[in-house]
Protein backbone atom coordinates (compact mmCIF):
# COMPACT_ATOMS: atom_id res chain seq x y z
CA UNK A 1 0.00 0.00 0.00
CA UNK A 2 1.56 2.78 -1.32
CA UNK A 3 0.99 6.19 1.00
CA UNK A 4 -1.04 8.72 -1.34
CA UNK A 5 1.44 11.27 -2.45
CA UNK A 6 3.89 8.48 -3.09
CA UNK A 7 2.80 8.24 -6.69
CA UNK A 8 0.41 10.77 -6.72
CA UNK A 9 2.13 12.71 -9.66
CA UNK A 10 3.81 11.31 -13.04
CA UNK A 11 6.89 9.40 -12.74
CA UNK A 12 8.88 10.25 -15.10
CA UNK A 13 12.18 11.20 -12.69
CA UNK A 14 14.42 7.87 -12.37
CA UNK A 15 16.71 6.73 -9.84
CA UNK A 16 19.28 3.77 -10.16
CA UNK A 17 21.24 2.24 -7.23
CA UNK A 18 23.29 -0.85 -7.00
CA UNK A 19 22.98 -2.93 -4.39
CA UNK A 20 24.29 -6.38 -3.07
CA UNK A 21 22.81 -9.51 -3.75
CA UNK A 22 21.57 -9.63 0.02
CA UNK A 23 20.15 -6.00 0.21
CA UNK A 24 17.86 -6.73 -2.72
CA UNK A 25 17.38 -10.14 -0.76
CA UNK A 26 16.35 -8.49 1.93
CA UNK A 27 14.49 -6.00 0.45
CA UNK A 28 12.14 -7.91 -1.41
CA UNK A 29 11.64 -10.28 1.22
CA UNK A 30 10.34 -7.11 3.25
CA UNK A 31 8.29 -5.28 0.04
CA UNK A 32 6.31 -8.87 0.11
CA UNK A 33 5.88 -9.13 3.57
CA UNK A 34 4.00 -5.74 3.24
CA UNK A 35 2.60 -6.41 0.77
CA UNK A 36 3.83 -4.25 -1.93
CA UNK A 37 6.04 -3.99 -4.87
CA UNK A 38 9.85 -3.64 -4.48
CA UNK A 39 10.15 -0.19 -6.26
CA UNK A 40 6.78 0.92 -3.84
CA UNK A 41 8.25 -0.54 -0.73
CA UNK A 42 11.74 1.26 -1.71
CA UNK A 43 10.16 4.60 -2.26
CA UNK A 44 7.82 5.14 -0.36
CA UNK A 45 10.90 3.47 2.56
CA UNK A 46 12.95 6.55 1.06
CA UNK A 47 10.37 9.13 1.05
CA UNK A 48 9.83 7.96 5.10
CA UNK A 49 13.54 8.30 5.96
CA UNK A 50 13.45 11.89 3.86
CA UNK A 51 11.07 13.20 5.75
CA UNK A 52 12.20 12.16 9.20
CA UNK A 53 15.66 13.86 8.56
CA UNK A 54 14.51 16.89 7.33
CA UNK A 55 12.32 17.25 10.18
CA UNK A 56 15.30 16.59 12.62
CA UNK A 57 16.63 19.39 10.84
CA UNK A 58 14.78 21.46 11.09
CA UNK A 59 13.59 21.65 14.27
CA UNK A 60 14.84 22.53 17.41
CA UNK A 61 14.80 20.10 20.44
CA UNK A 62 15.40 21.82 23.76
CA UNK A 63 15.41 19.60 27.25
CA UNK A 64 13.35 21.03 30.32
CA UNK A 65 16.62 23.32 31.56
CA UNK A 66 16.84 24.70 28.35
CA UNK A 67 13.27 25.23 27.79
CA UNK A 68 13.25 27.70 30.87
CA UNK A 69 16.58 29.31 29.98
CA UNK A 70 14.84 30.46 26.72
CA UNK A 71 11.21 31.42 28.11
CA UNK A 72 13.40 33.23 31.14
CA UNK A 73 15.40 35.22 28.41
CA UNK A 74 12.17 36.02 26.88
CA UNK A 75 10.66 37.41 29.89
CA UNK A 76 13.69 38.96 31.37
CA UNK A 77 16.08 39.58 28.70
CA UNK A 78 19.60 41.35 30.21
CA UNK A 79 20.42 44.65 29.67
CA UNK A 80 22.42 44.68 26.14
CA UNK A 81 26.26 45.49 27.01
CA UNK A 82 28.07 48.70 25.14
CA UNK A 83 29.00 45.83 21.69
CA UNK A 84 25.44 45.65 21.02
CA UNK A 85 24.73 48.80 21.93
CA UNK A 86 27.13 50.57 19.35
CA UNK A 87 25.64 47.62 16.62
CA UNK A 88 22.38 49.33 16.91
CA UNK A 89 23.77 52.64 16.67
CA UNK A 90 25.73 51.49 13.25
CA UNK A 91 22.92 49.90 12.24
CA UNK A 92 20.33 52.82 12.50
CA UNK A 93 22.98 54.92 10.95
CA UNK A 94 23.46 52.70 7.71
CA UNK A 95 19.24 53.13 7.60
CA UNK A 96 18.01 50.07 9.60
CA UNK A 97 14.70 51.29 11.31
CA UNK A 98 14.21 50.06 15.64
CA UNK A 99 12.84 46.82 16.76
CA UNK A 100 8.57 47.54 16.28
CA UNK A 101 8.89 50.65 14.01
Amino acid sequence: MASQDTYDTTRDARIEVRVSVAQKSLLQHAAALSGRTLSEFVVTSAQDAARRVIAEHESIRLSRDEQLAFVQALLQPPEPNARLKRAAKACLRRGGQRAGA
